[in-house]
């Protein structure tokens, strides 16, 4: 199975423009994507959906990016949104019709499966973008003592 990082990517760069006293003030897509280990391509990208959920504002051509909200009014289901992540788990639509589990699993699941979406989407509108912050802050004076 893969697995999408979108959210935690998208995640991750909010909590590194909010966190930026903690690392080096450099909020060019090539500096937060080395946090992500990843590319400034899809940091770039990101931050365009963030940009147009309206949770960041930035310069064009310039490294210039701050929240467009308190990180207390950004929630995990905001961000959810702003990257059109699809739902959380998904229902195989391929089964055989002729078989009288196959021909009626998907309506099983899409119901059971629509309640554990509502259910993972309420979590997520309970935790904010701060709650992250406070996360990652007091974890690196946890490692920054030892």
């Amino acid at each position: 199975m893969k697995y999408s990082h979108r959210l935690s990517d998208a995640i991750h760069i909010l909590t590194y423009i909010s966190a930026s006293d903690i690392v080096e003030n450099d909020l060019s897509s090539r500096a937060i994507a080395g946090s992500i280990n990843s590319n400034p391509s899809l940091v770039r990208r990101l931050m365009s959906a963030l940009k147009s959920a309206g949770l960041i504002t930035s310069v064009p051509g310039k490294a210039e990016v701050a929240l467009s909200r308190q990180q207390s009014d950004i929630t995990l289901l905001d961000v959810y949104n702003a990257i059109a992540e699809p739902d959380f788990i998904h229902v195989d639509e391929e089964t055989n019709q002729r078989c009288p589990v196959g021909a009626n699993i998907q309506h099983a699941l899409h119901k059971a499966y629509d309640q554990v979406q509502q259910q993972a989407e309420q979590q997520l509108n309970s935790i904010t973008l701060q709650d992250i912050v406070n996360d990652v802050v007091e974890e690196n004076k946890k490692s920054a003592i030892k």
